[in-house]
């Protein structure tokens, strides 16, 4: 809490942004008075998974551009111990995909929220939904007649 507002921290890597993400950041904003949203950084999301497709100074001004942050900033950890302390985080947002993961905040006096996705729109189906079609047309042109060929 800082002078009577409760603050409330999200965060994301916020690759190829959908309607989820922007679901779960204003879910995170009706829950107090200011929401900071940390953007993972490359170098952090790559250190659990696969490289994001958009650059992170791109997610960082997408997220920027967003009505609902007050302040949006760098995440460059996954343990989110000294980040709660330095800015005073009450209440802590985060996909259920993580679920159980943030518990150790609420030793901190944290509310902790795992966010439903549900079954839907997710970056890694945006990405196989893409490698799927270029697939189904790439076998459809390899198995086109070359009209120049005899």
């Amino acid at each position: 809490m800082y002078n009577g507002k409760t603050v409330v921290y999200t965060s994301g890597t916020f690759d190829m942004f959908h309607s989820n993400h922007l679901k779960m950041i204003k879910y995170a904003r009706g829950l107090g008075e200011t929401l900071i949203v940390g953007v993972s950084t490359d170098e952090l999301v790559c250190s659990y998974k696969k490289p994001p497709i958009i650059p992170f100074e791109e997610r960082l001004a997408i997220i920027e551009a967003l009505k609902y942050p007050d302040i949006v900033i760098p995440q460059r950890t996954l343990d989110h111990t000294e980040l709660v302390k330095k800015l005073n985080i009450d209440v802590f947002v985060v996909g259920d995909d993580w679920t159980g993961k943030y518990d150790y905040l609420k030793e901190l006096g944290v509310t902790v929220f795992y966010f439903p996705y549900g079954s839907g729109v997710s970056t890694s189906s945006i990405k196989k939904q893409i490698v799927d079609k270029y697939h189904a047309l790439k076998e459809q042109i390899d198995h086109q007649p070359n009209p120049d060929v005899r």
